[in-house]
């Protein structure tokens, strides 16, 4: 099983403005951290009630273990990375490290 960093992204005041210092700033950022295997980003849509969320995207960095996360994000380029976060990061984001212990796929 993997080890994941995984950003939950507030709402942001300017959506579109968002996304692109996301992709040209964030994205390149953080796919340089040493030992990062996969990258993902899935846009939130909704809680599951179908109410609004106060999440905007899920952005996950996958490593194979938390010792690779930990050397990554306390390289400079995972310190870089994590400076960027902290400065696109809408209010109420949050910035988790999950380690995987199940998966079923069908």
């Amino acid at each position: 099983m993997t080890v994941k960093v995984v950003g939950l992204y507030g709402q942001p005041a300017d959506p579109a403005g968002w996304e692109r210092r996301y992709a040209e700033d964030h994205l390149p950022l953080a796919a340089a951290i040493p030992g990062l295997r996969a990258q993902r980003a899935a846009k939130v849509h909704g809680t599951a009630d179908g109410s609004e969320s106060p999440f905007y995207l899920v952005g996950e960095l996958v490593f194979d273990d938390v010792d690779a996360v930990q050397a990554g994000m306390s390289s400079p380029e995972g310190q870089a990375a994590a400076t960027n976060f902290a400065e696109l990061a809408p209010p109420g984001s949050l910035l988790l490290v999950v380690e995987e212990t199940f998966d079923r796929t069908f």
